[in-house]
């Protein structure tokens, strides 16, 4: 009889759900910063939050999810 095994443990998978959670902050604080007319230009589509630090939340989330898929299960 063979006993199936998952892959990884269950704190990889949590550890997974929080890198793809982090990911998908930053993916929402990327969002909005257009203007309501399509023939007037916002400057605040470049403003610290879309610039700096979305790409950095969501950088870090994918750093979590890697760690998630290298983290060694203790056995």
């Amino acid at each position: 009889e063979q006993k199936q095994e998952f892959i990884f443990e269950k704190i990889n998978y949590k550890i997974l759900l929080i890198g793809l959670a982090i990911i998908a902050i930053g993916f929402i604080l990327m969002s909005g910063g257009g203007s309501d007319d399509s023939k007037v230009f916002s400057e605040e589509i470049f403003n610290f939050r879309r610039i700096r630090l979305a790409p950095t939340v969501v950088l870090a989330g994918f750093g979590v999810v890697i760690y998630a898929i290298l983290k060694n299960p203790k056995k």
